[in-house]
């Protein structure tokens, strides 16, 4: 009689572990899309989730995040500022993917101390439990950001590659948006930002997520756990919040757009960003928490590829079939910055990470989504009178 385990060995295949994971965070965008991946694929999977009213709406039980989750996933009501309910999520847990965390680099330059709260003190408390408890947990994943660059990499005819310093208010004030050599104070090209690019956070959300990753994987090493950090860059799609006014600029303008409202562009416009997918982010993640070897680094995620903020705006316009006035206005925010691309050669090497999808593949299904949704009150412009009061918006 044939021993079954012997058979399987013998041809080479391999059964996938069944992994018990937890989601931090796991009811928001990213988070969610990839819980409901997870379970599809035969994982066990947990959210824990304070559903935030700033991202679920004021009824988040009905927000369709929260109501997208698959029926088979565990969630868990719970702060990550709260030790004992996140050591309640901990419990049979051996894969954790910390997503929970306040985004948004304008509202994060005065919302200061929630930001450090709950982005480096939740993730010290969860860092806290693993360390002093018994645990099963054998890998973290940790979200972090293309914010932790600040402006990135760029080069500059004089000195070659260099790594700009913030932008100066009085330069923004003339009107001039050019990212300078910090050496020579020539205007300098952008080029794509790798991973051995230095962290230079030009705001309190980048100096968050920049924490962040630091102390897990320091932590991760120290104790002998594998940490991947995952440096996200401007993940859209389906599902994202409608009525966040403080993140995803297709979000914001297209529910502009949809109220008939004007958009108002930064800068000159050409200030760009790198768009990348959910379904490709969701793909990369599961890689890393299905991956047997044991690693400890940093990777970016994002499409490779730069697309200007008038472009987008002439983009949604064009796919809603709803023309608004765009206005280039010259406004600027204090934090933000001009450009961000990233080198995706490390993504490749380990995670064969191919992105799937062009920008205005991507762009053609939030749109169709967008549609069939309800139109979301605009308080988009609410939130520029918070910055402009905080001296934030000039």
């Amino acid at each position: 009689m044939t021993n079954v385990g012997n058979l399987f060995n013998n041809l080479n295949i391999k059964i996938m572990e069944i992994k018990h994971i937890l989601i931090t965070g796991g009811a928001g965008f990213i988070g969610s899309n990839l819980a409901n991946f997870l379970v599809s694929k035969g994982h066990k999977v947990r959210v824990f989730d304070n559903l935030s009213s700033q991202i679920h709406g004021e009824d988040s039980n009905n927000s369709f995040l929260f109501k997208s989750l698959n029926e088979n996933i565990e969630f868990i009501k719970g702060s990550v500022t709260n030790r004992n309910e996140l050591k309640s999520a901990l419990e049979g847990i051996d894969t954790i993917v910390h997503f929970a965390a306040e985004t948004g680099t304008g509202q994060s330059m005065y919302n200061i101390q929630h930001y450090s709260d709950v982005n480096i003190n939740g993730t010290a408390i969860l860092l806290d439990l693993i360390a002093n408890n018994q645990t099963n947990v054998k890998k973290i994943i940790i979200a972090s950001s293309r914010a932790v660059y600040g402006e990135g990499k760029y080069n500059c005819s004089n000195h070659g590659f260099v790594y700009p310093n913030s932008r100066l208010d009085e330069d923004m004030k003339k009107g001039d948006f050019f990212v300078r050599c910090p050496f020579c104070g020539n205007p300098s090209e952008f080029v794509i930002t790798d991973e051995e690019s230095p962290i230079k956070p030009t705001s309190f959300y980048g100096i968050t997520k920049s924490t962040q990753e630091q102390m897990v994987l320091t932590v991760g090493k120290a104790i002998g756990i594998p940490v991947i950090a995952f440096r996200y860059q401007n993940v859209y799609g389906p599902g994202q919040s409608l009525s966040n006014p403080y993140t995803g600029i297709l979000s914001i303008f297209s529910t502009r757009i949809r109220n008939l409202s004007s958009i108002n562009i930064f800068e000159d416009g050409l200030e760009s960003r790198d768009f990348v997918y959910i379904d490709d982010v969701v793909n990369i993640t599961a890689k890393a928490i299905e991956i047997d070897e044991p690693i400890f680094d940093v990777f970016n995620v994002g499409s490779g590829i730069s697309t200007n903020v008038l472009n987008v705006a002439e983009a949604l316009s064009s796919h809603l079939d709803i023309k608004v006035p765009i206005k280039i206005s010259g406004n600027y925010r204090i934090g933000d910055i001009r450009h961000n691309v990233a080198d995706l050669k490390k993504a490749k090497k380990i995670f064969d990470f191919e992105p799937q999808f062009f920008f205005e593949d991507g762009l053609a299904k939030f749109v169709k989504w967008v549609k069939n949704e309800e139109i979301q009150i605009d308080s988009y412009e609410n939130s520029l009178k918070e910055l402009k009061l905080k001296g934030l918006l000039k």
